[in-house]
């Protein structure tokens, strides 16, 4: 039996085959690409993205060469927030908009002048942003309202291509509960929230709610034909990717915290219960359990666009100077906000301590220094929550470098534990379609064990990084006061 996962994410849409025990059978991927009209927009064209999710599942099926009567069941995995629209007809009401699309932006500084936070937060979880659907959604209203007043269905990336390979509209849980529309308390749509939004007038065009392993739907013929999956095959809701990351790293307690260091920078924990608190941590609901979470985009991609300035270094080579240079720390210092600041809005990358010795390798450090220094602000924030945490299970582009991640463990002071996973949000999305049939993930959860690494921290070198982080947070502060 086989189980395919689907994972929609910023660049790419990738599906990866699995059998019961978690083995990779096949993985595709195809790029999918952002259209950015003018400064700030992020959209994405609804049909070409449902075109390469039909070329990434055939490509899987022929890869593989297996039946397609023998795989059980699809789950997918998609990119946050964004929204994307349906018409009466049912057609794509122009190109989706997605949650780095930052169009909104004005109107999010203009609730936040009128302190709509403190409405909104106890009732959603979720803080102002301009990603969220009801930022996006007023921002239509305000703008293109002969768009808007077209809505007919509000979807999500996961909820739009699950809709076209079953034919079904609905918004899976873990997604919408980030929307600013889920009441948290609840667990249901709350139309006081769309009436403090002013977008109360499309609260109908939410499909009904689903969790992430309910069966919302089978492959129709049409899908099948364009597929090569088989026509009634089961479509479970799927899951957002932050989850599906989480799901993988299996945290069995609140001593173990979440870690993702890829395009951003994502620290959580998983809970059975809302817990107050007074910073304004997100809330992601997936029936009985939350996932509590902080994240920016201070991560990965700050190193990827150095990397473009210094074509003639690839990853492994960067390893290998940073290695060289670790133990002995330098006086550089950088803040990694390329694409977003998680200190103030509009503080930018930097610099500092800068000297005519210094060599590639150690600005190199410095880079890798700053994205964990970010990291750590995220980490004591989410210590709030989860005061008694104690291992980290880490994922990401820095599991594949242990000089990264061994520098996390120092500079932190937490052991780590890696899981040996290519692709995280397929994996998760093909594990809730596993679930979704009813079939057992066990041996797959003990796969994942026996296959992590682990990294202690050098005590030594957490002293020596003690002191080169309170001057980070020292410079980042001295920063604030130019913006």
């Amino acid at each position: 039996m086989f189980y395919l996962g689907i994972d929609c994410g910023g660049t790419f849409i990738k599906a990866l085959l699995i059998d019961e025990n978690g083995n990779k059978i096949a993985c595709c991927k195809r790029n999918i690409g952002i259209i950015s009209v003018q400064s700030g927009y992020a959209e994405r064209d609804m049909t070409q993205l449902w075109n390469a999710c039909i070329q990434v599942i055939q490509d899987v099926i022929n890869i593989s060469a297996v039946n397609k009567d023998d795989i059980k069941s699809v789950g997918i995995s998609g990119q946050g927030k964004g929204v994307y629209l349906l018409d009466e007809d049912l057609f794509p009401l122009g190109n989706a908009i997605l949650s780095s699309d930052q169009r909104s932006l004005g109107i999010v500084k203009k609730w936040e002048k009128e302190e709509l936070h403190q409405k909104i937060y106890p009732i959603t979880g979720q803080n102002l942003w301009a990603g969220h659907p009801v930022s996006i959604l007023r921002w239509l209203k305000e703008n293109n309202y002969s768009r808007y007043k077209k809505i007919k269905h509000i979807l999500m990336s996961h909820d739009y291509l699950r809709f076209r390979l079953t034919g079904n509209l609905y918004c899976e849980i873990t997604n919408i509960s980030e929307s600013n529309l889920y009441n948290i308390h609840t667990q249901q749509y709350d139309i006081k929230l769309a009436e403090y939004f002013g977008i109360e007038d499309i609260f109908s065009c939410l499909p009904p709610i689903v969790s992430p392993q309910q069966v919302a739907g089978y492959i129709t013929s049409d899908a099948a034909k364009l597929t090569g999956l088989a026509i009634g095959t089961p479509v479970v809701g799927g899951l957002f990717d932050v989850l599906s990351s989480f799901l993988c790293a299996d945290l069995p307690n609140e001593k173990y915290l979440n870690v993702i260091l890829g395009t951003w920078t994502i620290v959580g924990g998983m809970t059975t219960y809302i817990k107050e608190n007074n910073i304004s941590l997100s809330y992601c609901s997936n029936n009985d359990n939350f996932i509590i979470h902080d994240d920016s985009p201070t991560s990965i991609a700050n190193l990827e666009w150095f990397l473009k300035q210094w074509a003639s270094l690839d990853y492994e080579m960067v390893n290998i100077l940073v290695e060289k240079e670790y133990s002995k720390i330098s006086s550089i210092l950088f803040t990694p906000f390329l694409y977003g600041s998680n200190a103030i809005s509009g503080m930018q990358a930097s610099f500092y301590g800068l000297q005519a010795h210094h060599s590639q390798g150690q600005i190199l450090q410095a880079i890798y220094e700053g994205v964990i220094f970010s990291f750590m602000y995220h980490l004591e924030r989410i210590k709030v929550a989860f005061p008694s945490a104690q291992i980290l299970r880490v994922q990401g582009g820095i599991s594949k470098s242990k000089i990264w991640l061994q520098m996390m463990s120092d500079i932190s002071g937490y052991p780590l534990e890696v899981f040996d996973i290519d692709e995280v949000g397929c994996l998760g999305a093909a594990i809730v379609a596993i679930q979704g049939v009813g079939g057992d993930i066990t041996k797959i959860k003990s796969n994942l064990q026996t296959n992590k690494k682990c990294f202690t921290p050098n005590y030594e070198l957490f002293e020596k990084y003690q002191e080169k982080y309170q001057r980070y947070l020292k410079l980042v502060e001295s920063i604030k006061s130019l913006i």
